[in-house]
């Protein structure tokens, strides 16, 4: 008794041990996950990135200083000009009120901390959380070593860090977590089949609808797990519970988020949830009915209510969409299904360069060593095939295709490529470490079991095990170099290299804007592309015509007809949708190419969709032999749009490079065509230090000419 005591002793040791030390490695994978995304607070001051962040920050503001009933009701005035937004009702919450939550929380605790800051690093905090989520879903679905190992992929994949480092404020940020979590409490509620954990799937669920509008991926794939458990029969008792307590929870707590409403039990992207609901449902019934029938019996109702409930379905479901009760797909759900289909028939969606096509070298500049990896963990789901591996199999080949169609759903698939390519690291390490011996040569000869070809053996497996640790290694170095030099820098902070490798800050965006907010009057109208809304709102506090929410196509189209026309047509839209300002961003002095030059097609595209802007032909912008050019064989058309004149304005007089003429735009390589031409129905206003902002007046109807 007392030998067994000691073992028993000596086995628990071991396990603290174990366990303290996974909590180890896993806290410091979590400093590690928020440490990586702090590059851009450490190169610049604490902004927020991009464009839609400033739009989040702007109403999480408000949200702390007004509180959440003056939020949800809140109209705001500055935006869509003359047309307003009902702020409450037009978006996803859960960003904005965590926020505030976190800014409250620390107030109570005496942390005077400002709510912007909250917001910088909201992002980098929940990548923390993500790496622990991680680890306890690849647990579930592995073990505790996969789970680490997946852990650690996490926390420095570049293809999560595009939208977690410090300032990048979106919903992303906070919907990666979410939706790892929804997913974890899915399969705890899968395995035990209780109520508690479907209770908790569908809270989680909530979080994710609250927060991004991703959530359709989740509303889909677990039905679609259902099925499949289903077919494969593998359907239980555990997993009727299961679903059927996330599914009825889980829809009622996202109707009451205003911005989705009736949609799950309306619209066509939500039909597959319902669909397995009932199919559910109706296995259940079916279940029971056999244990209370004859095999005849049974056979014969089988067959009736097969048809009954076939026939009634193809009905009703019929019934409903031609009556408009169920809303058809929307056009982003389609240009998933089919790459092309936004290109041909919603060019405001095709415009937004998240929503292209995922090139080959993006998988490999995101993901790295994982793409090879994921293979192997399939493989390895495939090979022990449980209620979740089937699951993590269908994330992954589901996410992975998404990824392909639409750059922007990268960021679905880097998780699940991190959990299976933690899979097959782990049990790869697992079996070659086996096989390794680190005993001295004298005590093998004294083993009558040693196997013949044991030094081989141990070879082959070291010098695996030293492989694998250098991919790692390499995978390391990967993605800290893509941090730094590709998700660390803010949109509106721009950096470069001088000849002599010194860093050249350009800050022309926060220059204008802040122009903007003390040079204009209050109540001024500016006009510019969809793309810089929320930065003129939040920075400048100024009414703008359009921004990045693109609810509106017929106004996008008329501001895209206003840049593409003559300057008199132009004048007569601007001064239709009273306009004070005009803001462009050209690129040509400095070298920045997304400026509105390169942008421009799209907005001739958008402004011929509406039938006010019919007359718009695309092909009008292009040279004879078919090209879009700016020098002087480019065409006249453009050559004399509003759009291109405020680039151009006195650039014809301008050196850019040294050998080049007068004139030369750095961004398309070529001396502009048209030079000497003066404005007449505007009038510049404000030129940033480098070029990259150009801000211009509307004159008024009598100094119009003058």
């Amino acid at each position: 008794m007392l030998g067994f005591g000691k073992k028993g002793a000596i086995s628990n040791s071991a396990e603290k041990q174990e366990t303290l030390l996974t909590l180890s490695i896993l806290t410091l994978a979590a400093i590690l996950s928020f440490a990586t995304r702090l590059f851009s607070v450490l190169r610049f001051e604490s902004v927020i990135h991009e464009f839609d962040p400033y739009f989040n920050y702007r109403t999480t503001k408000f949200l702390a200083e007004e509180g959440f009933y003056a939020f949800h009701n809140w109209f705001d005035d500055r935006a869509w000009y003359p047309l307003g937004r009902i702020i409450g009702g037009t978006i996803y919450p859960g960003l904005m009120v965590t926020s505030a939550a976190f800014y409250h929380l620390c107030w109570l605790f005496n942390i005077t901390i400002d709510i912007r800051n909250v917001c910088v690093f909201l992002a980098p905090l929940f990548s923390s959380f993500t790496t622990i989520i991680t680890y306890l879903l690849t647990k579930e679905v592995k073990n505790a070593g996969a789970g680490l190992v997946a852990a650690a992929m996490v926390s420095i994949v570049p293809g999560y860090i595009s939208r977690s480092v410090a300032g990048s404020y979106d919903n992303e940020g906070i919907a990666i977590f979410c939706m790892l979590l929804t997913y974890y409490t899915w399969i705890k509620a899968v395995k035990t089949g209780t109520i508690l954990w479907g209770t908790f799937a569908a809270l989680a669920y909530f979080y994710m609808v609250s927060s991004w509008g991703g959530y359709v991926f989740l509303i889909n794939l677990i039905p679609l797990h259902v099925i499949t458990l289903m077919v494969t029969g593998r359907f239980s008792h555990r997993i009727y519970i299961a679903y059927s307590t996330l599914y009825c929870v889980g829809t009622i707590l996202s109707m009451q988020i205003s911005f989705v409403g009736f949609q799950p039990v309306q619209s066509s992207e939500h039909m597959l949830a319902l669909g397995v609901f009932g199919l559910c449902q109706i296995y259940a019934f079916v279940d029971y009915l056999r244990s209370k029938l004859t095999k005849n019996d049974f056979d014969v109702l089988f067959n009736f209510l097969i048809y009954t409930v076939g026939i009634l379905f193809i009905v009703v479901f019929g019934v409903l969409t031609l009556s408009g009760k169920i809303s058809p797909w929307t056009g982003r759900f389609y240009s998933l299904l089919d790459p092309s289909y936004a290109k041909n028939h919603i060019p405001i969606i095709a415009s937004v360069s998240e929503h292209q096509p995922t090139s080959w070298s993006s998988f490999y500049f995101d993901l790295q060593i994982l793409v090879f990896l994921f293979p192997a963990g399939l493989y390895f789901c495939f090979s022990q095939l449980t209620d979740a591996n089937i699951f993590m199999i269908l994330y992954g080949v589901t996410s992975i295709y998404f990824a392909g169609v639409m750059v922007r759903l990268m960021l679905v698939l880097a998780p699940v490529m991190c959990i299976l390519s933690g899979i097959a690291v782990s049990h790869l390490l697992t079996k070659f470490m086996k096989n390794t011996d680190t005993a001295k040569p004298s005590e093998h000869k004294k083993s009558k079991k040693l196997e013949s070809n044991y030094v081989l053996k141990n070879e082959i497996s070291s010098a695996f095990v030293g492989v694998i640790c250098l991919l790692l290694i390499s995978y390391t170095f990967h993605c800290t170099w893509v941090t730094s030099e590709a998700y660390s820098s803010p949109s509106i902070v721009l950096s470069a290299r001088s000849h002599d490798g010194g860093r050249i800050i350009f800050d022309d965006f926060r220059e204008a804007y802040y122009w903007l907010k003390m040079n204009t009057p209050e109540d001024a109208r500016i006009m510019s592309w969809w793309d810089y809304g929320y930065q003129i709102t939040a920075m400048a506090n100024r009414t703008i015509l359009v921004d990045n929410n693109t609810w509106n196509n017929t106004h996008i189209s008329r501001v895209g007809q206003a840049m593409a026309s003559s300057e008199e047509k132009a004048y007569e839209i601007m001064k239709e949708l009273d306009v004070d300002y005009v803001l462009v961003i050209f690129g040509g002095l400095t070298g920045y190419s997304s400026d509105d030059i390169n942008k421009f097609l799209w907005m001739v595209r958008i402004g011929g969709s509406t039938d006010r802007g019919a007359h718009i032909k695309e092909w009008n912008y292009y040279s004879s032999s078919g090209e879009f050019r700016v020098d002087k064989e480019g065409s006249q058309t453009l050559l004399n749009c509003l759009m291109y004149k405020m680039c151009y304005y006195r650039f014809g007089q301008v050196y850019t490079e040294g050998g080049k003429p007068p004139g030369y735009d750095r961004v398309r390589g070529a001396e502009i065509g048209n030079k000497d031409f003066e404005l007449d129905v505007l009038e510049e206003a404000y030129t940033t230090e480098h070029w990259l902002v150009r801000i211009y007046k509307v004159k008024d109807l009598p100094n119009r000419g003058v």
